[in-house]
């Protein structure tokens, strides 16, 4: 049973893992070299994320500075950047590339907060799913008389109890980030 409880709690904590890493990907108003992430460049034939091809720093609030280690690479940096869904357009100069965060509008904070919010719920789900996977596993090893009834409904509590304390985590990351937009 010991097994079961720390599988499901390592998926629980790979959930709200994943959940911290989308929020990272949400363009704040400042700049975040996460954003980069997601993206990625054909660099000779294979795809591949740009802060493995270049120095990305924020020298200031708003800004991101790329700077390739290979120069014949900053065109298709330049091109990935444009067509990914980041909405900024980088200014080359060279021998590096800057994106520059502009402010966020109040309509776009809204926005903003809506998505995290749905990518908040979408995490609640994914949590309380594998602690139905997980009772049913349980009900199932009961069945076929595993565990005990009361083993049963102990280990019912325990995955509740996981369950809230991931749900709470959650909905601390979700605070977080919308007190981070708003206070932009």
């Amino acid at each position: 049973m010991k097994e079961q409880y720390k599988l499901i709690e390592e998926k629980m904590e790979k959930s709200v893992a994943a959940l911290k890493s989308e929020f990272d990907k949400v363009r704040a108003g400042r700049a975040n070299p996460a954003v980069l992430d997601g993206i990625k460049v054909d660099y000779y034939g294979t795809p591949t994320p740009i802060p493995q091809l270049a120095t990305v720093s924020v020298p200031e609030a708003h800004t991101i500075f790329i700077q390739p280690w290979d120069a014949s690479v900053l065109k298709e940096i330049e091109k990935a950047i444009n067509i990914s869904d980041l909405g900024i357009n980088p200014s080359n100069d060279g021998k590096a590339i800057r994106l520059t965060f502009p402010p966020l509008t109040e309509e776009r904070r809204k926005e903003l907060v809506k998505d995290i919010n749905k990518q908040a719920e979408n995490g609640k789900v994914a949590v309380r799913n594998i602690r139905r996977d997980g009772l049913e596993k349980f009900k199932a090893m009961k069945k076929n008389n595993e565990i005990t009834e009361d083993e049963l409904k102990d280990s019912e509590k325990y995955v509740q109890t996981l369950t809230d304390k991931y749900i709470k985590r959650i909905d601390e990351e979700l605070a977080n980030k919308e007190k981070e937009l708003m206070s932009i």
